[in-house]
């Protein structure tokens, strides 16, 4: 189990909160005992505590805001399929123009919240090959990627809030490891029937983390106040791809003898491939470690055998 928090009950906005992240972000602040109201697209009928928004109209509805502690916004575009202009376009302003109105919104309240955890990504960091990158390093060369440009603004758009002196975190989301979303079900069939194997060459780095961690990451980020700006939101052991591809074969109990070479990445994923998967992103949390997070899973094969035994025996 993680640290259990012994901070009084706060009133917590979130948007994304039907996603993968923010609906089990949401249960585990109501079984702490803070109250999680979600952010949603469709006006709340009567009874529903609920904050509505427009993202097409750029409008939210301040007085539904009045009041909450916290904010945390989680609300993005998939990045999942073909990055087609259209796509890239929905994937760009989906985050910063909707970072942007929660953070002019909050920052012109009378009452304003406390701290606004606005969900950003390891992509700001770009191919670095070997190198550490913790929570202080640049992100990479200007305009080399498409999703460090995407990070970089995303960030920016929060400025208000911050101008405002709302205690701002960007907890930089590596690959999430879940049972029922994000990166592992897409991974598990070619494992299964023994087509597992390395993308590219399999040195390059991948920042991970287990989805319980995160989000005791982003429950942190809310009660930390010494957590700013920043925060790698992975856990503190990357691995290489070769050696996530051994470790799930291993968990599997499946060969992984077929590697995928870089143009059959690409062929398959387009320009997603080059960014997401064939990047290297050696990724380090250095500030968590520094506030005494506990991860529950902080070694690749710990969290692959939590999860796959999970849904096995579900």
């Amino acid at each position: 189990m993680h640290q259990a928090t012994a901070i009084a009950p706060i009133t917590v906005a979130v948007s994304g909160s039907t996603g993968l992240i923010g609906k089990t972000l949401s249960q585990a602040l109501r079984e702490q005992g803070h109250t999680a109201v979600p952010i949603v697209r469709k006006p709340p009928a009567k009874a529903e505590r609920a904050i509505y928004w427009d993202q097409d109209a750029n409008s939210l509805d301040a007085t539904a805001i009045q009041g909450i502690d916290a904010v945390i916004h989680l609300a993005g575009e998939s990045i999942v399929g073909r990055w087609t202009p259209a796509k890239r376009k929905r994937i760009l302003e989906s985050r910063v123009n909707s970072t942007a109105l929660i953070a002019r919104t909050i920052a012109a309240l009378p009452d304003k919240p406390r701290v606004m955890v606005s969900a950003s990504a390891v992509g700001i960091f770009g191919d670095r090959g070997d190198t550490p990158l913790d929570d202080t390093a640049p992100s990479g060369k200007a305009g080399e990627g498409f999703l460090q440009q995407v990070c970089e603004q995303w960030e920016a758009a929060a400025d208000p809030a911050r101008a405002a002196g709302i205690r701002v975190v960007h907890p930089r989301i590596g690959m999430v490891l879940a049972r029922d979303g994000g990166a592992l079900p897409t991974m598990l069939t070619p494992f299964r029937f023994g087509l597992g194997g390395t993308l590219g060459d399999g040195s390059q780095w991948i920042g991970w983390l287990h989805l319980d961690d995160l989000v005791q990451i982003l429950i942190t980020c809310l009660h930390n106040t010494h957590l700013a700006g920043p925060v790698n939101a992975v856990a503190p052991n990357p691995v290489t791809n070769r050696e996530l591809t051994k470790t799930l074969g291993r968990a599997l109990h499946r060969p992984t003898i077929l590697p995928v070479p870089r143009f059959g990445a690409r062929l398959a994923f387009g320009n997603l491939a080059d960014e997401l998967l064939l990047a290297s992103q050696r990724v380090v949390p250095r500030k968590l470690e520094a506030a005494g997070f506990t991860w529950q899973h902080p070694k690749l094969e710990s969290a692959l055998r939590d999860l796959l035994q999970t849904k096995e025996t579900a």
